[in-house]
């Protein structure tokens, strides 16, 4: 299959949260955009509420969590490495009675400075700062995690 024939990195991720984390797949968790260096998931408030009428704070910090499997999945090379969370703080700023979208960049020159200390340690952690915002572009949860790219095998 060449490169051209290859679905689309948010296919790759979708079918992979299907799979890898039947869960968030239940809560209806969905990539939008996948591309080295960046990366977009979205969840429905459908299905998702609280007690009190907005989305529940485990979805908040699920649809912005796996965007380090996402963007893992679309900056390195998944024959060699596999991703993982260590930590992760979230901050809530604003119910959220919409649904929402989460979003996280890394760049370049992080990217070739995982590559680079993975390749040479077998592990490398670096930290993606995600931020959560509403149908109306308000942003209701931040997070920050220190994730790592491990070898497989190590």
């Amino acid at each position: 299959m060449s490169t051209s024939d290859a679905p689309p990195l948010k296919d790759v991720v979708n079918g992979a949260l299907e799979y890898t984390i039947p869960i968030a797949h239940k809560m209806g968790v969905e990539a939008v955009e996948v591309r080295p260096g960046y990366a977009a998931s979205k969840v429905p408030v459908e299905g998702n509420g609280n007690h009190f009428g907005v989305m529940y704070a485990g979805v908040l910090f699920t649809v912005a969590e796996i965007l380090g499997g996402a963007l893992a999945i679309a900056s390195f090379d998944t024959a060699k490495y596999f991703p993982l969370v260590k930590d992760l703080h979230i901050f809530f700023r604003k119910p959220a009675a919409t649904d929402v979208t989460a979003a996280a960049t890394l760049s370049e020159e992080e990217i070739a400075r995982i590559t680079a200390e993975a390749d040479e340690k077998g592990k490398s952690d670096f930290t993606l700062k995600a931020v959560v915002t509403d149908a109306n572009g308000v942003v209701v949860a931040e997070t920050e995690g220190l994730y790592q790219l491990r070898a497989h095998g190590k």
